[in-house]
């Protein structure tokens, strides 16, 4: 049996309350949820990763509304950042074109998308063979009724691609626990640009977690989130479940990512390439709120361009550290 990743104690009293963490494949997480009204213990994120987010960094992309093509070349002035309705005074502007990316890719392997689990690993290996670089590191998770970590992060595709042929598909659809761990467990102790690809018809059946803290947490870890549906028609030959495709649309437009439907194979290769193209032609943005307050409350942005014609997409809020 492989061995199973090594965590702090603060990891290991979440472990132990709530039963939920990221397996090695054969590893089959307990099913045992906590009594209700529980108080849980602080995130493993709470412990050991906080920071001060007074500081609050934006990544954003910009295209032309009439040739949907991604504009690169504007400048600071450019943009207005306004937090709860105040604006904001931007402290860096970058453009983030060629800066390192971590990537964390969660591949949808219960029993409803067996049918389609051959396309699944084919279109992933294409993707990891196309954009990861040297600077790079990526991730593979998959997640049915439980969640597990099959590659851990590292910069050769290759590795990806052969643990990719090794899943299997069986169980229910632990959708929101697989976004909550990771971005609790993996992304949250990163820096600079993180993304999560999401490959599912969004359908979940056996999470323990409910939607809003999985959001939550992928927030708090200031990820982005890339969602791909399987539901669709064309090659897939099946009809759109519409529930799940809301769902993916609502992770992937919160955290300022996007939510892509492709109808045959060729539609999926084409979005692996526009979230390639999106991840290389990003701005980063960065202010220091004037909210002075430490209430971990919700707090929404709003980023406004001078010129017209263009649309954009980026993180649409942020949670306010607590001390």
């Amino acid at each position: 049996m492989k061995r199973l990743l090594a965590y702090g104690l603060a990891a290991l009293l979440v472990l132990a309350l709530t039963n939920q963490h990221l397996a090695r494949p054969g590893q089959t997480p307990s099913q045992q949820t906590p009594p209700a009204g529980a108080k849980l213990p602080p995130r493993v994120s709470d412990q050991t990763y906080r920071v001060n987010v007074d500081l609050v960094n934006l990544l954003c992309s910009v295209w032309d509304k009439n040739t949907n093509a991604f504009v690169t070349n504007l400048a600071k002035e450019d943009f207005a950042i306004y937090e709860d309705d105040q604006k904001q005074e931007i402290r860096n502007f970058t453009r983030e074109t060629n800066l390192p990316l971590t990537i964390a890719l969660l591949v949808d392997t219960s029993g409803s998308v067996a049918p389609k689990l051959k396309f699944e690993q084919d279109a992933a290996i294409s993707f990891f063979q196309s954009v990861l670089r040297d600077q790079d590191r990526a991730m593979l998770l998959s997640f049915d009724s439980g969640v597990s970590l099959v590659q851990d992060f590292t910069n050769d595709p290759n590795k990806l691609s052969k643990q990719i042929r090794t899943l299997r598909a069986a169980g229910g659809t632990a959708l929101y626990d697989a976004l909550y761990l990771t971005s609790d467990e993996k992304l949250i102790r990163e820096t600079g640009r993180k993304a999560v690809v999401i490959l599912s018809d969004g359908d979940d059946t056996a999470s323990k977690i409910a939607f809003e803290p999985a959001l939550e947490m992928a927030l708090r870890a200031e990820t982005i989130i890339f969602s791909i549906s399987t539901n669709r028609g064309g090659y897939f030959g099946i009809s759109a479940d519409k529930g799940g495709d809301r769902i993916l649309k609502r992770l992937a437009d919160e955290t300022g990512g996007q939510a892509l439907f492709p109808f045959k194979v060729e539609d999926l290769e084409d979005s692996f390439r526009q979230i390639n193209q999106e991840l290389r032609s990003q701005y980063s943005i960065g202010y220091l709120s004037n909210n002075p307050r430490h209430d971990g409350a919700y707090r929404k942005v709003e980023i406004k361009l001078a010129e017209k014609g263009l649309k954009l997409n980026y993180r649409k809020g942020y949670y306010a550290p607590t001390s």
